[in-house]
């Protein structure tokens, strides 16, 4: 039996249906009223795990599911050890460095050293900030880090852009981007190995 790793949230019902291009249909989590948190797909062959966004390439690098669907940014910060093996192109949005909006800052580098970086996402803060040779102190909240330039507790934030709406209803901008985010296909690495066919199957079916 193949298990999937989908998240919750906003990749759900894409995840949902490219899966179901591949034979495997896990319409049932979509079910408001559904509270169980390991669903069987309608076919038996395959079953979904319903985790948090984080958490999806956490169970692929354990071998609890054999395939996931994950944001890239996720994978870039957290750098677990699975397959990247397809971008399913939803799901975009940009990981960005924001100021507020009558800062002097017009991009990343103009950030004066030393200065303090709130973000969620801290590795990948860390590698951006360090690929430009400026050190900055970074600040990891898990909540709203659009309160960082506001509250004073930062001069700058790093986060995922989708609209920017929430950015502009709180008087920051975006000043530069360290990249692009997608939902990804990925593979624990010796499953794949091992497989006799029906995991290449639904991958390759995926890739369509």
């Amino acid at each position: 039996m193949i298990t999937v790793a989908l998240a919750k949230g906003a990749l759900l019902k894409d995840s949902v249906a490219r899966f179901a291009t591949a034979g495997l249909d896990f319409s049932d989590v979509l079910d408001p009223d559904n509270r169980q948190l390991m669903v069987p797909s309608k076919c038996g062959s395959a079953r979904a795990l319903l985790v948090r966004n984080g958490d999806v390439p956490v169970y692929v690098a354990y071998g609890q599911a054999q395939l996931g669907v994950v944001g890239y940014d996720v994978l870039k910060e957290h750098q677990m050890p699975v397959a990247h093996l397809v971008d399913l192109g939803f799901g975009g949005c940009r990981m960005s460095v924001a100021v507020k909006e009558e800062s002097i800052y017009k991009c990343a580098a103009d950030l004066p050293p030393h200065c303090r970086i709130a973000s969620k996402f801290t590795n990948c803060a860390r590698d951006f900030f360090d690929s430009l040779d400026l050190p900055v102190e970074l600040v990891h909240l898990t909540g709203s880090v659009e309160l960082g330039p506001i509250t004073g507790i930062a001069e700058a934030i790093v986060d995922l852009v989708a609209t920017g709406r929430t950015l502009r209803d709180n008087g920051l901008v975006s000043i530069e981007d360290l990249f692009h985010s997608t939902a990804r296909l990925v593979g624990h690495p010796l499953s794949l190995r091992l497989d006799r066919g029906l995991l290449q199957e639904v991958v390759d079916s995926m890739r369509t």
